[in-house]
């Protein structure tokens, strides 16, 4: 069984998708939907995609993660396939206390795929366990 957002975040992030590929830019009714949605965590997720702060990382075996530099300096991990990142904003806020639906670096993610800014990098298979066995 997939893994999926709300409804509303997948039918807008595909609404995003739409206009980049029409347009080559995000309309402001969707930047204030992804506002209303996400609160400041848009901002800050928008901020971190316009830094290039987002490396989508590949292994020949088709596995794919993503590291964002973070506005402190930190590398966190994200799994985008089971919406997942390893700050602590994520453990706390998104699966504690279920205040948001994805914390700023899973959501920068999600941006970066939509706007085609993701850094590419490729692996090997045991690189990328590697990086998994040295994400805290």
């Amino acid at each position: 069984m997939a893994v999926v957002l709300p409804e509303v975040v997948e039918e807008l992030l595909s609404e995003m998708v739409a206009a980049v590929r029409e347009s080559a830019r995000i309309p402001d009714e969707h930047l204030l939907s992804l506002k209303f949605i996400f609160g400041s965590s848009a901002i800050q997720a928008l901020d971190l995609v316009d830094r290039q702060s987002v490396t989508s990382i590949s292994s020949p075996s088709g596995r794919c993660i993503y590291q964002v530099l973070g506005s402190s300096g930190k590398t966190y991990t994200c799994l985008a396939s089971c919406h997942y990142c390893s700050c602590p904003a994520f453990a706390f806020s998104v699966l504690r206390k279920s205040d948001s639906l994805l914390c700023k670096h899973l959501l920068a993610v999600y941006l970066s795929q939509v706007m085609r800014t993701c850094q590419q990098v490729s692996v090997s298979d045991k690189q990328l366990t590697d990086i998994l066995m040295e994400t805290k």
